[in-house]
């Protein structure tokens, strides 16, 4: 995964896909390159050379049908929407009003091949696991782990875990490598990513 990945951001408004750059903008961990409103999507992605695209479906609800292989993330409305989205072969599907950090986690997730979507969208989510992936041991995950993985998503050190949840920071060590274990992540932020991706936490 690219260390700042390119973003092209898109949708039909200009005021939303101004509005949605500005934001993004100002974010860590996300390079804005540009900007479309889909009608010149082919010609914009080479131009540009995203590593994601971000498309927000309006309150019509519209999808794009190309992009390329540039793994893409969609703003939607509704379920119905998500839906449409993910069996289209979006990377992931977020509620428009969604905070920027909830939108780079997601555009994160997708550079790494992974389908993000929220799980205020889906009501089945262990469906559209199955049509989609092979999922983790997220029923092996324990409460405490669940625990440990919140704070994780907060960036939260293992020392301050531990003062957090007052256990010993070993005790932390020993959670983190067993959730690792479990998602089959290689890292602490793969973790959080997978977890999010599988509902067990949120974006």
């Amino acid at each position: 995964m690219p260390l700042d990945p390119r973003l092209l951001v898109a949708a039909k408004a200009l005021l939303v896909r101004a509005g949605l750059a500005s934001l993004l903008g100002d974010q860590t961990r996300i390079t804005v390159v540009g900007q479309s409103d889909g009608q010149r999507l082919e010609g914009e992605i080479d131009l540009y050379r995203p590593d994601v695209l971000l498309w927000d479906t309006g309150t019509a609800g519209d999808l794009i049908d190309y992009a390329d292989g540039v793994p893409t993330v969609a703003l939607v409305s509704d379920e119905a929407v998500a839906r449409d989205a993910l069996g289209q072969g979006f990377k992931g599907v977020l509620p428009r009003d969604a905070s920027p950090r909830q939108i780079v986690t997601a555009l994160i997730g997708a550079t790494q091949g992974m389908v993000m979507m929220d799980a205020s969208l889906i009501t089945a989510p262990s469906l559209f696991l199955k049509r989609h992936s092979e999922s983790p041991n997220m029923e092996g995950i324990t409460p405490r782990e669940l625990e440990v993985l919140k704070q994780l998503a907060q960036g939260t050190s293992n020392k301050a875990i531990a003062y957090e949840l007052d256990i010993s920071e070993h005790t932390v060590k020993f959670h983190v490598t067993s959730i690792m274990a479990k998602l089959d992540a290689r890292s602490r932020t793969e973790a959080v990513v997978t977890a999010t991706r599988m509902g067990l936490i949120p974006l």
